[in-house]
């Protein structure tokens, strides 16, 4: 695991916020000048800790209205089913997420298409033929609540310059005598 420090963690909530930053204003906002700003950048992305940038577009605005979250069950657990339903799965874009899960369901994907048609089609014509796949039960999302694409970065909720901030102390109240 990466040790990320108080300016790495102030960097990584910036990037997130925004990744079209410019080093001067990513130093600016976290207290560095340029050049070490840079240098942590490019370590935390040779670490793997920043894996890549980009674009937040939106579903609707590029015709896919409808978003459904499907809990998939395989016939086999083994490692052949296994590795060739998620093959399949990665080659499929019209499913953006996919997480192997415990509980009732196998996997839990996440589809995105244009309408409800659009959902039936790719049941009967992906889905369905999926390796592996016995059941998949099926909900459509009414509204997004909240889908944050970033990640929670621990301890990032202390100022960017060191130390975390001490709670304020209540004041003793004097008695009167």
């Amino acid at each position: 695991m990466y040790v990320l420090d108080d300016k790495d963690r102030a960097l990584l909530v910036a990037l997130q916020r925004d990744s079209r930053q410019t080093v001067q204003q990513l130093a600016a906002a976290v207290g560095l000048s340029a050049t070490p700003c840079w240098k942590r950048v490019k370590d935390m992305e040779a670490a793997g800790v920043i894996r890549g940038y980009s674009a937040t577009v939106d579903r609707e605005s590029v015709g896919l209205a409808l978003c459904v979250l499907a809990e998939v069950n395989l016939t086999q657990h083994n490692e052949g089913t296994v590795r060739e339903f998620e093959r399949a799965v990665a080659a499929c874009p019209q499913i953006v997420a996919c997480y192997s899960t415990t509980g009732g369901a196998d996997y839990s994907i996440k589809v995105l298409v244009p309408d409800i048609r659009s959902y039936e089609s790719f049941l009967h014509e992906t889905a369905f033929r999926l390796p592996g796949v016995t059941h998949i039960r099926s909900s459509v999302v009414l509204k997004e609540v909240k889908a944050e694409a970033g990640v929670p970065i621990p301890g990032a909720g202390q100022p960017a310059g060191g130390r975390p901030r001490k709670p304020a102390r209540p004041r003793a109240s004097r008695a009167a005598g």
